[in-house]
């Protein structure tokens, strides 16, 4: 008896098989995004510890779910914010209601900036809403909010250290310049030295050849527009830190 001949089953077309592996790839970068969801991979905490801004993670009820190296060295006992176990507060009672009214409004999507403390600690925030995605892929109601804290000082130390080496700059020269990146007048810098001020206006007038500034206000720019220098020792220096909420 006679089989019937089964017809061969058709090739694939060449947009069928690239429609499939893009639903194949697709599906595989769903399931790793599914697994990496709410875990930072290692190179993003360390890009996030480089940066010389304080910036934290918070929930909804001043919860810190995360912070960076910078802010936990900012966060320290002269700052307009204290961090308590896990909690975030503000330093001074008149501080409270910004702090909170500005993390209200985060929840509703709104960005605030929020001016905390006074003096020489006075410090301005950057309040941020942060939403993201849940297991259903549905925006989570309960956004997070990213704070970025704004500087004290205008020139980091080692950012001004690295310029210095890197245009030539000899040791007294070094010392003048960190102290008018710290907003020391030329006389003030003098006293400190014990030197004359015409000392100090040859060195000025040596760092300004050796950077190409044309004034004081322009070596300043120079050196506050650097990119960030974080110390390498700076797991000593933030151990107790350490400890501290980072998921």
């Amino acid at each position: 008896m006679l089989q019937a001949i089964q017809p061969k089953p058709a090739m694939p077309t060449m947009a069928a098989v690239m429609a499939r592996a893009a639903a194949d790839d697709g599906r595989e970068r769903g399931e790793r995004a599914s697994r990496d969801h709410g875990q930072p991979s290692v190179w993003m905490l360390g890009m996030l510890d480089e940066i010389d801004y304080g910036m934290l993670l918070v929930t909804a009820d001043a919860q810190v779910s995360y912070l960076n190296h910078a802010a936990r060295l900012e966060l320290d006992g002269d700052h307009p914010l204290q961090l308590l176990g896990n909690t975030l507060r503000a330093h001074r009672a008149q501080d409270v209601a910004p702090l909170y009214d500005a993390l209200a409004a985060a929840q509703r999507g709104l960005r605030r900036l929020v001016t905390l403390g006074e003096g020489t600690q006075r410090v301005c925030v950057s309040v941020v809403p942060m939403p993201g995605p849940t297991a259903t892929g549905q925006t989570d109601p309960a956004r997070a909010t990213l704070l970025v804290l704004g500087k004290r000082q205008v020139c980091e130390q080692l950012s001004v250290q690295g310029y210095a080496r890197s245009v030539g700059l000899t040791p007294a020269e070094t010392r003048v310049l960190e102290q008018l990146c710290a907003g020391a007048r030329p006389g003030e810098v003098a006293a400190r030295a014990g030197v004359a001020v015409s000392t100090v206006r040859t060195q000025i007038g040596s760092i300004r050849t050796k950077t190409g500034a044309g004034s004081i206000r322009e070596l300043v720019r120079q050196v506050a527009v650097l990119p960030p220098l974080v110390g390498a020792l700076r797991g000593l220096g933030g151990a107790a830190g350490s400890a501290g909420p980072r998921r």
